[in-house]
């Protein structure tokens, strides 16, 4: 059996130290052209691929980026079995980035709302080691976490963030993109356009309240504040608003919900009124997650995946000493219609 070649084997090759072949893998400067190119021919000769250990060698990278997501809520999302694929589009965005840049991204989760949410943080940056975090709601948005990573002197990206401050700031317009399916519900006809909204602990929960108001208020029915039911992103949560609403003296012939479960629940508590969705009552969700397909519900489209990847993307070329990156990077969002809105009174 052939054996395997380490970096060790490079460095007696080529007569160089451990270190040195390390810095010549990483592409590091301040290598002299003669020893790289010896480095190199003993790469090819003897067939070496680097591990990720002997890349680490150098000592200024770990090649590992850490993404923190909300404990609580993907726990509850994986155990709904409700067909969520936040975590799945991360995961894939972030990996694949990183894959292109010889890169690993550490999945962790955290409860943001512990009260040692600062202790389990240190304690998986202490083991990891990462060269930089991707924060997703709400951690982008918490005071403690951001606070430390910024006194660490760490690197990190704010999913869904539009807050100023330290770490980039990536997000798609959730203020615009709740104005979007807004309008598009007004364009159909109706003038009662109920908004289901998510949890204030995420600061895109505002954003997309505000893209809200700001469609109806230049609507012919105006912007009725009764038309707003209170959520928390959960499926029991839109149930209750949506119970209120439709006991309304007016109640709503279209809703917009901040997720896709809470627009499942709507599209239910409708249904089980005897209301018809889209005759009686059209509904669009926010993230289209195979629920919504499943649903065959109207969505907007939450670019999950290109968020998570312009977040590697920026945090590996900050590390690799690229200037004036963007502070804040906006990714559009996309809108898709399906069976469960249609013009008002239609059939």
């Amino acid at each position: 059996m052939r054996r395997a070649v380490t970096i060790k084997h490079v460095a007696a090759e080529a007569g160089v130290s451990l270190q040195t072949v390390s810095r010549v893998m990483n592409k590091e400067p301040n290598v002299r052209p003669v020893v790289q190119e010896r480095v190199l021919a003993a790469v090819a000769k003897l067939g070496y691929v680097p591990s990720l250990a002997a890349r680490r060698m150098g000592g200024s990278r770990s090649f590992l980026l850490m993404a923190l997501n909300d404990k609580e809520r993907t726990i509850e999302g994986w155990r709904s079995g409700e067909g969520t694929d936040w975590v799945d589009q991360m995961l894939m965005g972030g990996m694949l980035k990183c894959e292109t840049h010889g890169y690993r991204m550490i999945f962790e989760l955290v409860d943001t709302g512990s009260e040692h949410v600062e202790r389990e943080v240190t304690a998986a940056i202490s083991a990891l080691h990462p060269d930089g975090v991707i924060l997703t709601p709400p951690h982008s948005d918490n005071p403690v976490i951001t606070g430390l990573l910024s006194k660490l002197g760490l690197p990190f990206a704010r999913i869904g963030s539009v807050a100023t401050g330290d770490g980039f700031s990536i997000s798609m317009d959730d203020g615009k993109a709740a104005e979007f399916a807004t309008r598009r519900l007004l364009e159909l006809g109706h003038t009662r356009v109920a908004f289901i909204t998510g949890s204030d602990q995420y600061v895109l929960s505002g954003a997309r309240l505000d893209g809200y108001r700001e469609a109806m208020r230049s609507s012919i029915g105006g912007l009725d504040e009764a038309l707003i039911g209170r959520g928390d992103f959960s499926y029991e949560s839109a149930v209750d608003a949506m119970e209120t609403l439709l006991a309304l003296p007016s109640p709503p012939t279209a809703v917009v919900a901040s997720n896709d479960r809470m627009a499942l629940a709507a599209l239910r508590t409708a249904e089980k009124h005897g209301l018809s969705v889209p005759q009686d009552l059209s509904v669009i969700s926010f993230d289209n997650t195979p629920l919504a397909r499943f649903a065959d519900m109207s969505s907007v489209i939450q670019p999950i995946a290109e968020m998570t990847s312009t977040a590697a993307d920026l945090l590996i070329r900050f590390k690799s000493g690229v200037p004036e990156l963007p502070d804040s990077s906006v990714v559009a969002f996309d809108f898709v219609e399906r069976g469960s809105t249609a013009a008002k009174g239609a059939g």
